[in-house]
């Protein structure tokens, strides 16, 4: 890990809460209706990491991100299987898992 992390403020997902100005005051202020503006441009050096980290953490609507991060979760979706429609049941509105109206 590098002696260095980077944020980002996404402040459309701010809801106002203030609990990152409360954990690190120094990189995170409240504006004139009460949203978080970060201060200065997002790198925070290691001895500051764990209040920006606890701020991250308890953000409760996820409006700080941590630059590096992958979201969402980039978990490959599974292609849809089409079904055979040689072998569709159609007849009585049947469908082919045997669902019926």
């Amino acid at each position: 890990m590098s002696d260095e992390m980077r944020v980002k403020l996404d402040r459309t997902l701010c809801d106002g809460f203030g609990i990152c100005a409360k954990h690190a005051p120094e990189y995170f202020s409240l504006d004139d209706w009460g949203y978080a503006v970060l201060v200065g441009d997002g790198n925070i050096p290691e001895q500051d990491r764990d209040a920006v980290q606890r701020a991250l953490l308890d953000c409760p609507v996820h409006a700080i991100i941590r630059i590096g991060e992958r979201r969402p979760d980039p978990t490959p979706i599974a292609p849809l299987r089409e079904p055979d429609l040689e072998k569709l049941k159609t007849e009585d509105n049947e469908a082919e898992w045997g669902f019926t109206r």
